[in-house]
Formats: C-alpha cells, structure tokens, sequence
C-alpha cells in the first residue's frame, strides 16, 4: 500500500514521517555506511525542510517498508548541492516538469524473500508504481535519481530502466553513487506492472493506516 505524504498533510502523519527517518537511518547510514546525520535513530537533511512529497510504502499492519523523497529541481536538491561531484562539471538540470527523486529505500528486514505480497521484490515494485505514477499526475515528465548500484540493478531487473545517466559514478560511503533519468510515461508504468503482476490501485489513504498504528502503540 502507498501513502503519498507532502507539505499539504505532513502535519496529520508525523507518527508516519517519524518511522520512515528512522528506516532511512537504518538504511544509508547503517547498511550503506554514507555519511548522514542521524539525530535520535532518525536521518533527516535539509532537504526534508524545502516541503518535498514522500511516496511511503506501508505493510498490512501499517509499518512503513519502504518510501523515496520527490523534490523539485528548480532550487536546492541533493544532485546539485551534495552529489555536485556525480556531474563532471556540467550544470544541474533545472526544470518544473524534472523532479529528483532521492532517499529510495526499502525494510529488508521486515520483509521476506520471494515475489508475494509484503515481501521485499513486492515492496519495491509497488514503491516504483506509486513513485511514478505520483509523478505522471503531478505533471512530471522526468525524475532524476540519486542512487547506487544495487538499486540501480534493481531498476533494470523490474524492466524500469533508466533511459540515461548524468556525469559518471562516485564513491560515496560503502558504495558508489549515480544519477539516472527516468521517464514518467504509461509504458515505463505498465512494465513494472507486468513484472511485479501488480495490477490494482497501490495507493491507500493515510487515514486507513494512522489508526492501525496508532492502536499498536497503545496496545
């Protein structure tokens, strides 16, 4: 299930908000070793503050599994104020219809192995369904990404390849960092749907989730 969270109705799920910065820690700052600022078990930036949209992925018992951050590149953003490097020299592209997508993670851990439901391939695709289709009815057209080999490997074996790459890989952490273009058409959709055999509406109201987890810690 995919929950879309942004500057209109952040303040109704910050019980939401606080689980995904602290799957975000256990994630880039644990498993990919990257240099981040963890504060009380949660990685926030100052990207968090310029109001992005977060496409979160949650299980049956409302637990966030997976999410990536959407921001706009007409101003400050992770690939032309952090990963600059990634560039070659070359400017950052800058355009209201190309929005960056960054912090792409899933819980594996929390879930298993295999293609079912609430199992990591599962979690994965249903995120890049949700992710791109939040997009294409936002009036995207591209989405440039911040990632690393794994998920970049990912992307190919879920038939959502990227279509380009900008400048050339970098070290970062444990492991290298890359940018990718992604187009946010039907086709590119349709694919990661055939793949994955995801075939219904992913999105959920934040509001059918916020109760399941808010019963879970009272009980």
């Amino acid at each position: 299930m995919i929950i879309v969270v942004d500057a209109l109705n952040r303040d109704k799920h910050t019980q939401l908000l606080d689980e995904m910065f602290r799957l975000r820690a256990r994630v880039f700052q644990d498993r990919l070793g990257w240099e981040v600022d963890v504060r009380d078990g949660k990685e926030i930036d100052k990207f968090d503050d310029l109001d992005p949209a977060y496409v979160i992925g949650v299980d049956d018992e409302g637990h966030v599994v997976s999410c990536v951050r959407a921001l706009q590149t007409t101003g400050p953003h992770m690939l032309a104020d952090v990963f600059s490097d990634l560039l070659d020299g070359e400017p950052p592209i800058r355009s209201a219809t190309l929005w960056e997508s960054t912090r792409f993670c899933v819980d594996t851990e929390r879930l298993g192995r295999g293609t079912a439901r609430n199992s990591v391939s599962y979690a994965t695709c249903e995120l890049m369904i949700g992710a791109l289709e939040f997009a294409k009815n936002s009036g995207i057209e591209d989405i440039v990404t911040v990632t690393d080999p794994l998920v970049d490997r990912l992307l190919k074996r879920s038939d959502n390849a990227p279509y380009d790459y900008i400048g050339t890989p970098k070290q970062m952490g444990k492991v290298k960092a890359l940018a990718a273009l992604l187009d946010c058409t039907d086709e590119r959709i349709q694919r990661v749907r055939n793949f994955a055999g995801i075939h219904h509406d992913v999105f959920v109201g934040a509001d059918h989730v916020e109760p399941k987890m808010a019963a879970e810690v009272a009980a």
